[in-house]
C-alpha cells in the first residue's frame, strides 16, 4: 500500500472531538496555508478561500449556527462541533471565478464547476492532512442557512461563497474501522 492510501485511510469522519490537539496549532495552521497553496485550481484561478475559527470564534460560530436552526438542531450535536478545537470555513471567492468567465468566455460555464472541484479537493487534501498528524475532524453543511451568520461574524468579503465547515480537534474516541466493498461495483476497467 503507498504512503497516499495509508494517509486516505487514516481520515476518516471523528464526531467524538476534544480541545486537545496533539500537534501545535502552529502546526495546524501551516497545514491549511500549505495546502491551500498546492492544491490545484483550473487556469490556475486562486478561487479557494479559508478562515479558521479558534477560540472564541469556535464558540460563537457553533451557539450562532444553533440559534440560527432556531432549535432544530439538537444542541449535543450542535455542542459536539463546538467542543473541538476549532473549525475550518471553506469557501470559493464568486468574484475570481466570474473574472475567469468573463476573460474566457469560451469555458464560462466550467468555471464555477471546477471551483466546486477544486474546493472538493482542498477539502480532502487538509483533511487527510489533519489525519496524518493525529488531528480529527468532520466535514459539516450548515450552509446556507448560517451564511449570514458567518458573513457578519468573519467579515466574510463580498462574493466569498460559504461551501462546507470542519470542526477538528483532538479525538476523544475513534470510529470503528471502514468496512470493506466490492469496489468493482464502482470501478470498471476497461482494456
Amino acid at each position: 500500500m503507498t504512503q497516499l492510501t495509508e494517509i486516505l485511510q487514516k481520515r476518516r469522519s471523528v464526531y467524538a472531538l476534544n480541545c486537545n490537539l496533539p500537534v501545535s496549532e502552529e502546526a495546524v495552521i501551516d497545514l491549511v496555508k500549505k495546502v491551500t497553496e498546492l492544491v490545484p485550481d483550473a487556469f490556475n484561478m486562486k478561487s479557494q478561500r479559508v478562515i479558521i475559527a479558534l477560540g472564541d470564534k469556535q464558540d460563537a460560530l457553533w451557539d450562532g449556527i444553533y440559534d440560527a436552526f432556531g432549535g432544530k438542531v439538537a444542541r449535543e450535536k450542535i455542542d459536539s462541533f463546538k467542543a473541538a478545537y476549532g473549525t475550518i470555513l471553506y469557501f470559493i471567492d464568486d468574484n475570481t471565478v466570474k473574472a475567469l468567465q468573463e476573460k474566457f468566455p469560451s469555458y464560462a460555464g466550467n468555471f464555477p464547476v471546477w471551483a466546486q472541484q477544486a474546493n472538493g479537493m482542498l477539502q480532502i487534501n487538509i483533511w487527510a492532512g489533519l489525519a496524518e498528524l493525529g488531528v480529527g475532524a468532520n466535514i459539516q453543511h450548515y450552509n446556507p442557512v448560517i451564511d449570514h451568520l458567518v458573513k457578519d461574524m468573519f467579515q466574510v468579503p463580498d462574493g466569498y461563497r460559504l461551501i462546507a465547515q470542519m470542526p477538528f480537534g483532538g479525538v476523544e474516541s475513534e470510529r470503528e474501522p471502514k468496512g470493506k466493498e466490492d469496489i468493482s461495483v464502482r470501478v470498471t476497467i476497461a482494456r
